[in-house]
């Protein structure tokens, strides 16, 4: 499986040949370093381990140091998986350039935390009357349980933490590229906030 871990740098607008306007989120793809290669003799399954974003020696505690060690290769903030056989070996990079333009892939990034929120928020409510005495206001109302089930149905829309969840946009197209400072333009909006991470792989890869 072709993939990188990147650092979204934010959302602007490109024109294509026709002059047609693109909405493109930038993103800081690699350059990824191999830390660890699993194999289904040593560990049971195929699997490269990879390292992103610098980080200070002095945040990096004992075992993580000894694991950066080994491999010969500098600490990172960011540490991931990607499973399935692999070519590469331990300290080999991984840049921009794995995928061309005009190529689908699948964003995984963490949604934006919003929160504790309400049902009219986190699940667009329309709330209850504002005028004759209502009370209702933008409360949940009635759950519908009485003696039978006498439970609430998981699942149900409620009051709770809106965001800050893994969240996969998936068949979105590389429109661009700049290899020399190692950014890649994907159309559209991906999930997450400035500078949070993400990872891009190949498109209709299994998790």
């Amino acid at each position: 499986m072709k993939a990188i871990i990147g650092k979204k740098i934010g959302m602007t607008q490109i024109f294509d040949e026709n002059g047609r306007f693109i909405p493109v989120t930038v993103i800081e793809a690699g350059i990824c370093r191999v830390v660890q290669k699993k194999t289904v003799k040593t560990d049971g399954y195929d699997a490269i381990q990879v390292g992103f974003a610098a980080a200070r020696e002095k945040r990096v505690n004992k075992p993580r140091k000894g694991h950066f060690a080994k491999a010969g290769v500098a600490p990172t903030r960011v540490l991931t998986e990607f499973r399935g056989p692999s070519d590469l070996e331990v300290g080999a990079e991984i840049k921009a350039d794995l995928f061309e333009p005009g190529a689908k892939v699948d964003v995984i990034g963490t949604s934006r935390g919003r929160g504790f929120q309400g049902v009219v928020k986190r699940h667009g409510f329309s709330g209850g009357p504002a005028t004759h005495g209502s009370k209702t206001g933008r409360i949940p109302g009635s759950i519908g349980q009485s003696a039978w089930p006498n439970r609430v149905i998981p699942g149900k829309k409620l009051p709770g933490q809106m965001g800050n969840k893994r969240v996969t946009v998936r068949n979105v197209v590389i429109v661009g590229s700049d290899l020399e400072q190692n950014l890649i333009w994907v159309r559209g909006a991906i999930p997450g906030s400035r500078n949070s991470y993400v990872v891009i792989r190949e498109a209709g890869a299994k998790e």
